[in-house]
């Protein structure tokens, strides 16, 4: 609730009605709704841990019971796991209300604005804020608008192949340690740490600071993943995509990501290599995958020429 109120106490115009509680209540749901029927007796299906919102609404019906009734269906409700709740354009609230809320120890904020503008306002942050969340080792970067996330073993070169996209044009997002969070059911945002800031550390070199080096333009904050990327040193004997017809597939937090493997060897432009990994993606996206179409046209011609 702390959180809540730190980060929406301006936007939704937010103050606390019993300081007393405190804001201490937490929640794992990014569900929040209204009481709907529990506040007409009907508790068997409230679930414990959500945030709840009484509107215009709810306030009205609670009127209309009379003290003693509304007393006893708020304690029925109140008897849940409530974290908190939030009363809406700016309503006056009980002192009933309060004294049942304080006494289960739940925090009462109020706003001003309206119900549906406070609904609007704080389910994209609460989805946000209570996302589930990842690290990985590796690079991101966006290249072309695609997000590409280089993985491989230590050593193997993933940094030096982001800088050399990033002087050509290219934008770094994170650097060996990438926060990911997922939003919605398959989109996972990656973003470096904050106390990061775009530093790179290239063998040899040392640490640098991209932004100071290429500018502004050559970072940013956030980077859907839409490609892993996995560079690994060459092996005689290993097995290698020869036309792209079989879609690798990386999962992460559950979410399928296409992959591609490249084997690297001396002479190989991986950074070339990576535009087009991000520019064939791109075509895919748009409907057209070379690999298949071509596979097409072999086998039309080799059928016409066995007829």
């Amino acid at each position: 609730m702390r959180e809540v109120l730190d980060a929406k106490h301006d936007a939704l115009g937010l103050e606390v009605l019993n300081p007393e509680v405190g804001l201490e209540g937490a929640t794992d749901d990014a569900d929040i709704t209204s009481p709907g029927l529990a506040l007409a007796g009907h508790v068997a299906r409230v679930p414990g841990g959500r945030l709840w919102v009484f509107g215009e609404t709810e306030m009205t019906y609670l009127a209309t019971l009379g003290d003693e009734e509304a007393r006893r269906r708020l304690a029925a409700f109140f008897e849940f796991e409530i974290p908190g709740v939030f009363v809406t354009k700016s309503q006056a609230v009980p002192e009933y209300f309060l004294e049942r809320a304080t006494r289960r120890r739940i925090a009462v904020l109020r706003s001003s604005a309206t119900t549906k503008a406070f609904y609007r306002r704080i389910k994209p942050f609460l989805e946000t804020a209570l996302a589930p969340t990842t690290t990985l080792h590796g690079s991101l970067a966006d290249v072309f608008g695609v997000g590409l996330l280089f993985v491989g073993e230590s050593g193997v070169g993933k940094s030096e192949c982001v800088l050399d996209l990033v002087e050509r044009g290219h934008r770094l997002v994170a650097d060996d340690l990438v926060l990911v969070r997922q939003t919605g059911n398959d989109v996972l945002m990656g973003r470096g740490h904050e106390l990061q800031r775009h530093h790179m550390e290239i063998r040899g070199v040392g640490i640098i600071d991209v932004m100071a080096l290429f500018g502004v333009t050559a970072i940013r904050q956030q980077k859907r993943i839409e490609v892993v990327v996995h560079l690994e040193m060459w092996e005689h004997d290993g097995h290698y995509s020869r036309t792209g017809l079989d879609h690798e597939v990386h999962h992460i937090m559950g979410v399928p990501i296409p992959k591609v493997t490249v084997p690297l060897n001396p002479g190989k432009n991986v950074t070339v290599i990576s535009e087009v990994v991000a520019m064939n993606h791109l075509l895919r996206y748009s409907g057209v995958d070379s690999a298949e179409a071509f596979d097409r046209r072999l086998r039309q011609y080799l059928e016409q020429d066995y007829e």
